[in-house]
């Protein structure tokens, strides 16, 4: 009895081995802590500071480790194929032997059985084929990340995550990318299109995900069956 239960254990720890979710697909860290600030350079005017000088007119956008920007979500995808095909092909063959029709390849024997009959022959062939395919999708939303490298050329890197949490059920939202400064908008506001290697990722956690998510034993039988 004893070992009947540990193998029964032994199994249902290996299957729920398949329940394990997967690792994030953006890029680490999720966050950065600013780099310390450089030390102020000695005065060199009665006005004009050079170590804390900045621009009136020019707009603060995120340029080190450490700031942050909204990423505005909007991701839509309409994929459409559509492919027909249709093919047709006729033939048809009408012979006709007379008594006195000399035929050099039919012998004699032949010739007088076959006098006077009539052959014909008719043959035709359609075929025809149509496929469509079509698949739409539509990602919303919003978050602010977190400004991890800047790279030689001044473009930023960033990364981030957002945990909404309602009625026991937690959303995760990540994201990841390069963002030019150029494109951020007033507000520190950029638009997920314009991030490169941009990677999206919304998963949920909780009574919702479970009840519409297969159970582990489920998930193996659907792995191990090879229909």
């Amino acid at each position: 009895m004893k070992a009947t239960f540990g193998v029964m254990a032994m199994l249902a720890a290996a299957l729920s081995g398949c329940a394990v979710p997967e690792p994030p697909i953006v890029q680490q860290p999720m966050s950065a802590r600013p780099q310390p600030a450089p030390q102020a350079l000695p005065g060199n005017g009665s006005i004009f500071q050079a170590g804390s000088y900045q621009p009136i007119f020019a707009d603060r956008v995120p340029a080190r480790v450490g700031d942050t920007l909204t990423v505005t979500i909007e991701e839509k995808t309409t994929t459409a194929a559509s492919e027909q095909t249709t093919g047709k092909r006729t033939s048809s063959l009408s012979n006709s032997m007379g008594a006195g029709l000399q035929l050099p390849f039919v012998p004699d024997y032949l010739e007088k059985k076959l006098a006077g009959a009539s052959l014909s022959a008719d043959g035709s062939a359609t075929s025809s084929g149509k496929g469509t395919n079509q698949a739409s999708s539509s990602f919303v939303s919003s978050i602010t990340v977190t400004v991890i490298d800047v790279l030689a050329n001044g473009n930023l890197v960033v990364s981030g995550e957002k945990q909404v949490r309602l009625n026991g059920d937690t959303e995760y939202i990540r994201l990841s990318g390069v963002v030019n400064p150029r494109d951020i908008k007033t507000g520190n506001t950029v638009s997920s299109t314009k991030v490169a290697d941009a990677r999206i990722e919304q998963q949920s956690k909780g009574n919702n995900r479970s009840f519409a998510e297969p159970g582990w034993l489920t998930k193996f039988f659907m792995t191990v069956l090879p229909f």
